[in-house]
């Protein structure tokens, strides 16, 4: 507890005056104003971060969180649970999807055993696993008060051993069967929305087990009763280790001023829950992009953030944040390279303000 109320509370918010620098820096450049939309605001936000306007965003990592939950007794997914232990190892064998798109856009991955339900190893993993998934949330709390904690500040101390290695840039990523019911349990909690907006098919179900899955969590929530106001009270309630772990990794990454990207509709989740504990963290995080699993849309209503990108993806596992890394560091090249109008001596008295 002690690791997690120190970083929450030394976290600090952007710094203000890097934005305007590059706020002006931006708008010097050789190009009409406000022409490269949210390239322009990534590298403002990016000097924000960092203090700087000329950035390194070269070093990038991907951290998986992998765990089961014991909610998939209840038949609310498709997928059996051994697919959990069996993509984990995927993800380090290198023909997952995020494994490939890491590769292609030069970026490495780290893979957590949070709470995988089988003894498994593999060269590269990261036991860091807290027991074998969570308890079924359709008959109680999916873990204790102090499980929730170890969770989030496994994330942290991840965030610092990648930040001691000289990353710059992250990515968040999960995997765990059965967790797109906890993210739903979690979100409905946190923002009273109902289960005809958080509530997706996940990996695929039949209208059926659509609607079981829609009661379980319904269940869940009435039998735990969490606390809204209480971000750990929820996560222990009805969430699961692999959410605690990435909201552990956008608390240290706040902490460190290392900008970290937001995947899909469980990373997500887990970036709201961080929100709620530190509003400050909104700070250093980007959406990566657009997911279509239902109950995205009540997040970014939240979090007030844009996706840059709409590929209709919904597989999670980090691949949209691996896209997303090019997208950083096009803004930082733009910011750090580009002319301005005085640099190649032309007048910009015929520029309009058309933003």
């Amino acid at each position: 507890m002690y690791l997690l109320e120190k970083t929450l509370k030394e976290i600090k918010p952007a710094f203000e005056n890097s934005k305007i620098k590059a706020r002006e820096r931006m708008d010097s450049l050789v190009k009409p104003l406000g022409s490269l939309g949210k390239l322009e605001d990534t590298a403002i936000k990016l000097a924000g971060i960092t203090g700087s306007l000329n950035n390194k965003v070269d070093k990038k990592c991907i951290i998986v969180m992998s765990s089961d939950n014991g909610v998939v007794e209840e038949g609310v997914s498709n997928s059996p649970q051994s697919v959990t232990a069996v993509q984990t190892i995927n993800f380090l064998k290198g023909i997952a999807g995020v494994s490939v798109l890491a590769k292609h856009v030069g970026a490495d991955l780290r893979v957590i055993d949070m709470g995988v339900n089988a003894d498994i190893q593999y060269p590269g993993l990261i036991n860091k696993k807290i027991r074998k998934g969570t308890h079924n949330i359709a008959k109680g709390a999916a873990m204790s008060y102090e499980e929730a904690i170890q969770s989030i500040e496994t994330g942290i101390e991840i965030v610092s051993s990648l930040e001691n290695e000289g990353y710059n840039v992250l990515g968040t990523g999960e995997m765990g069967i059965g967790n797109t019911s906890t993210s739903s349990a979690v979100l409905m909690t946190l923002t009273g929305c109902n289960a005809e907006i958080a509530v997706g098919k996940g990996s695929g179900l039949t209208e059926e087990g659509f609607e079981n899955k829609k009661r379980i969590i319904y269940k869940a929530i009435k039998i735990n009763k969490p606390n809204k106001e209480n971000p750990i009270d929820v996560l222990s309630k009805v969430g699961g280790f692999d959410i605690g772990g990435m909201v552990g990794c956008f608390i240290g990454a706040a902490y460190h001023r290392i900008p970290i990207l937001i995947d899909g509709f469980i990373s997500a989740v887990a970036a709201l829950l961080a929100y709620k504990l530190n509003p400050l963290i909104i700070d250093f995080m980007f959406l990566s992009h657009y997911s279509i699993e239902p109950g995205f849309d009540v997040v970014m209503d939240v979090l007030k953030l844009s996706p840059f990108l709409d590929l209709h993806m919904r597989l999670g596992e980090g691949t949209g944040g691996a896209l997303a890394f090019n997208i950083i560091e096009a803004a930082n090249a733009i910011i750090s390279e580009m002319a301005t109008f005085d640099e190649v001596a032309i007048n910009d008295d015929f520029l309009i303000d058309i933003r």
